[in-house]
């Protein structure tokens, strides 16, 4: 009798908290195949992470090393997802695990983490 599968479902998770467009430098290392440092720039940000754009294509739940390039903030993040920008490398999702120092977003009352 041959095994059915079944078709696997998108779920979409709501975002908990808002985005804000800024280009912060950042330097990341802690990639598996290609260790280094890679100096680049987030897309947005938030109080718990950011999308920042690499050259090297990484991993859901790898984790990385991030620090800003200016101030003191630096992190322990797990990549949330990896995604292809044609001739710009790719978009990364990062969520903060072990953040530390003063990020360029604060921590939101709740009331303001609501979409608008």
């Amino acid at each position: 009798m041959p095994l059915r599968l079944r078709r696997s479902q998108n779920y979409t998770v709501a975002r908990v908290e808002k985005r804000v467009p800024m280009e912060v430098g950042v330097r990341i290392s802690g990639h598996v195949d290609l260790p280094g440092i890679e100096t680049t720039f987030t897309e947005n940000v938030s109080s718990n992470g950011a999308r920042i754009v690499t050259s090297r294509r990484w991993r859901p739940n790898d984790r990385m090393t991030l620090a800003t390039l200016t101030g003191s903030f630096h992190s322990i993040a797990r990549v949330a997802y990896c995604e292809s920008i044609p001739s710009a490398g790719y978009a990364v999702g990062i969520q903060f695990l072990e953040p530390d120092g003063a990020w360029v977003i604060a921590n939101l009352p709740a009331a303001e983490l609501q979409p608008a």
